[in-house]
């Protein structure tokens, strides 16, 4: 069995792509899609302005949350484990209330 060659992506990044700052996302999905919408939530403020919204196949979300583990991982062995105070994902990630 002959193995495929690995195929090379060129990526281009446009001279007018704008970087965004989120601090807040809500995770969403179908059975076909999952849906991240990431947003910026200064400190007593109600309201998060949503900069961005990224839909990727079940699959490409999983293969994404695995390449971010393994990122995190490098991370923490070069600059020290990343800590999360008890209970901040709760109040960061959960669902909006209505």
């Amino acid at each position: 069995m002959s193995k495929q060659p690995v195929m090379q992506i060129e990526f281009e990044l446009s001279p007018t792509l704008e970087p965004v700052y989120s601090n807040f996302a809500i995770i969403t999905h179908t059975p076909s899609e999952v849906m991240m919408d990431l947003a910026r939530t200064m400190p007593n403020t109600p309201k998060a302005k949503i900069v961005a919204r990224v839909i990727l196949t079940p699959m490409n979300a999983k293969l994404l949350l695995k390449a971010l583990a393994e990122n995190l991982s490098k991370y923490e062995a070069q600059y020290g484990e990343i800590t999360i105070p008890t209970g901040l994902a709760d109040q960061l990630f959960q669902p909006p209330s209505n």
